[in-house]
């Protein structure tokens, strides 16, 4: 009675563990800011940046960094698609 007692606390304390576990990491994301022209950007490292799709418009890119600081951001730009041809 008493192992049954101890598994079944155990199972709940490995749930409750398991729903926080994506808060925290929720938590460490940093928020996406928008670029602007007149914005001074302290890029040290480039940690990933979207791919231009295959269109020819304009569309939405998005850049993870650190600064110098070691900080991470995530900067969202606007950018010509690679779809568009001079022929």
């Amino acid at each position: 009675m008493k192992a049954l007692l101890v598994l079944a606390l155990g199972s709940v304390c490995v749930t409750a563990m398991a729903s926080e576990a994506p808060t925290d990491v929720a938590q460490q994301q940093p928020p996406i800011e928008e670029y602007t022209y007149s914005m001074n950007l302290d890029i040290a490292k480039v940690i990933s940046m979207s791919e231009a799709p295959n269109v020819c418009e304009v569309v939405p890119m998005k850049m993870e960094y650190e600064d110098s600081n070691g900080q991470r951001h995530i900067l969202r730009y606007s950018a010509m698609g690679n779809g568009c041809s001079n022929g």
